[in-house]
């Protein structure tokens, strides 16, 4: 039976394991108050309305990125196809109807993201190896497709894109609410459908899960497949507030995606992590990356910080789990 919080309290060392349970949340709280106090614009619309368009787009692959890790793969693909969907998604807006071009592109992101599912699930390739072949052809076709150079959008279609993409309804920014729907889509899934807790079960226990009569291949293959459709959607997000699709997309996205879903208390191993928790791993890490820019701090330094916290993270899960 779950013991109350204030049962978790009063038991020995209670405070302490509430803290490292609900350390996320406390982390975020933390530097919300830090940033608020080092920087009086920081709490401004205009602030805040940049900090939640930046992290947008690696927030939906974050999302893809935990239902990957939640089976105990791994997706290093997702930077290089938001670059490659990016630029499809030009292309197609400059030559097709929006409605056509959104819809195929995310047609071709889950196309993509099964070349990894079916390497992993089908043939048996190690996670990492599957994706960071496909993160490599991914790339080197962004830059064949482009030429080199991005693709600027010229048509009414992807002027609205454009347009409902800087744009914000009741005070959120449009990419940002898509973003959100993501998560409550993410968060209903995992806790009440069988889907999401298949994935969970096959990521705590293969094995077992297999000789449960579960079709292990399939939900694997489905998982990565569901990753490339996000990185599709990041993708159209991503373009269409710049108005543009280039193949320097992306660029080391993987990792930001895989830093915010353990900092939000996922398991590498599989079986442990919550859309909640990678939202706010998503907002701390752009948090950091804000706090950074109000101080003027070069960009190189953040990489450190961003390192030492993934590294931090890990360790409370390790205590957590003692």
């Amino acid at each position: 039976m779950a013991l109350t919080i204030k049962e978790q309290l009063s038991s020995p060392g209670g405070w302490l394991k509430f803290l490292v349970k609900y350390n996320t949340v406390f982390i975020f709280v933390l530097l919300v108050i830090f940033s608020a106090f080092i920087s009086d614009v920081f709490f401004t619309s205009v602030n805040l309305s940049n900090l939640l368009k930046q992290v947008s787009g690696i927030g939906i692959i974050s999302i893809g990125m935990l239902i990957v890790i939640l089976t105990g793969g791994i997706d290093l693909s997702v930077g290089s196809l938001v670059a490659l969907l990016a630029v499809i998604f030009a292309l197609l807006i400059n030559m097709v109807i929006l409605p056509v071009a959104i819809l195929l592109t995310i047609i071709i992101g889950f196309a993509l993201g099964s070349v990894s599912g079916y390497l992993v699930a089908y043939q048996k390739m190690a996670p990492f190896v599957a994706t960071l072949a496909l993160m490599t052809v991914a790339r080197g076709l962004a830059f064949i497709y482009s030429k080199g150079s991005p693709i600027t959008f010229n048509t009414t279609g992807g002027l609205f894109m454009s347009d409902f993409a800087n744009n914000a309804t009741l005070g959120i920014p449009n990419i940002a609410i898509i973003f959100f729907l993501i998560v409550a889509i993410t968060m209903v899934m995992l806790r009440y459908n069988v889907f999401g807790r298949l994935i969970i079960a096959i990521g705590s226990n293969e094995e077992a899960s297999r000789l449960s009569g579960i079709k292990v291949n399939k939900y694997k293959f489905l998982v990565y497949a569901i990753s490339g459709s996000l990185a599709a959607i990041a993708a159209i997000v991503v373009a269409s507030r710049t108005n543009l699709g280039s193949p320097n997309m992306g660029m080391a996205w993987e990792l930001d995606a895989i830093a915010a879903v353990v900092i939000g208390g996922a398991s590498l191993n599989g079986g442990k992590g919550t859309a909640i928790n990678t939202l706010m791993g998503v907002l701390i890490l752009g948090l950091i990356g804000n706090i950074l820019n109000l101080l003027n701090v070069p960009s190189y330094p953040q990489q450190v910080v961003k390192g030492a916290i993934i590294i931090f993270a890990v360790l409370l899960q390790r205590f957590e789990n003692k």
